[in-house]
């Protein structure tokens, strides 16, 4: 529900009104426009009416808001979020690349990676040190040791790292040491998991579901936000479809949808939405120009060597010519 307040209301009856619905148990999010102010009510707000705040001679009227997610919704929030970890953003108009391979292996490894990658522009390092694996027999990454692998790559590159969590029992180490925490698509909902990390507070990218719609995506992003996290960045990697040309179906009209219901900056990964590196550079040029804030691309120094999705990730080489590529995209449909 929006409670939308006469033009110049009393501050002293804002607060009136303001703790009136904190004490219902709803939390309350300002909405200022240009020539309005509104209060955007987040909770269960199915058995309210109108008439419920009519005693209060600064509400104008209230509007519904069909959708279950609120605090996710550009209705309550009309101006974008942006992420920021130092220097680096997420969201504010700039393109975002998060670079990295698969799997963290080893030490050189991930060095020399993180190394290429910055060098050609990337914003943010990724990797894995823990791997969520369909089968029980393939690599499952280094798990702790990886771990400390992203944080040598990152104070040596200078490079945020982003990192998948995948059990409570990590929590409290990725919230010492992880820049960006990574929910992935196998875990998007894994509730119990959301409302955990959501009380970390930290910067968050989420990805869609293997057969996730957008508004379960969404919710799964109020999960995080109820929690405490504001700073989260929504994922398409790709949905499970009949199609068997490509790993996934990469859905990029999810990202004009995505960036019409919510303020949350989208992010697409165009090597888990394709499975195939040649198929990285189209799909990634094709997400810059539907308007994704950021790409997170797959990138290993010896592809035919690798660990995890080799088949799926680029070299360096490749990696920086395509950044040139997308920088001339992203300026070209941005043009006034």
């Amino acid at each position: 529900m929006i409670i939308v307040l006469k033009p110049h209301s009393a501050p002293e009856k804002e607060a009136e009104l303001r703790q009136y619905v904190q004490d219902l148990g709803f939390t309350v999010q300002d909405i200022a426009g240009e020539s309005t102010h509104m209060l955007g009510l987040a909770g269960d707000t199915s058995h309210l009416s109108p008439e419920t705040f009519s005693r209060y001679d600064i509400v104008d009227h209230t509007i519904k808001v069909r959708e279950s997610y609120k605090l996710a919704n550009r209705r309550f929030h009309p101006e974008d979020t942006v992420i920021r970890i130092g220097d680096k953003t997420l969201g504010d108009g700039s393109l975002a690349v998060i670079a990295g391979p698969c799997s963290v292996e080893s030490e050189e490894q991930i060095l020399s990676i993180a190394r290429d990658v910055a060098n050609s522009g990337a914003s943010f390092l990724r990797g894995g040190a823990f791997k969520p694996r369909s089968s029980p027999y393939a690599f499952q990454g280094m798990g702790m040791d990886g771990l400390d692998l992203l944080r040598i790559a990152r104070r040596k590159t200078g490079l945020p790292i982003v990192t998948e969590l995948m059990d409570n029992a990590h929590l409290d180490a990725f919230e010492k040491h992880v820049d960006v925490i990574q929910i992935g698509a196998r875990n998007m909902q894994n509730f119990s998991l959301l409302r955990e990390v959501g009380r970390l507070k930290k910067p968050i990218l989420l990805k869609r579901g293997l057969a996730n719609s957008i508004d379960e995506l969404l919710m799964a992003a109020e999960y995080l936000m109820a929690g405490g996290s504001h700073d989260i960045a929504l994922c398409e990697r790709g949905i499970r479809t009949f199609e068997t040309a490509t790993r996934n179906t990469l859905d990029l009209s999810a990202v004009p949808v995505l960036k019409a219901k919510t303020h949350l900056p989208v992010v697409v990964d165009p090597s888990h939405g394709t499975g195939h590196w040649n198929l990285v550079e189209p799909m990634a040029l094709a997400a810059v120009a539907a308007g994704a804030d950021g790409l997170i691309i797959e990138v290993h120094n010896a592809p035919h060597l690798a660990l995890c999705d080799g088949a799926q990730s680029i070299t360096p080489e490749v990696f920086h010519t395509l950044m040139q590529k997308l920088h001339r995209v992203h300026d070209a449909v941005r043009m006034d």
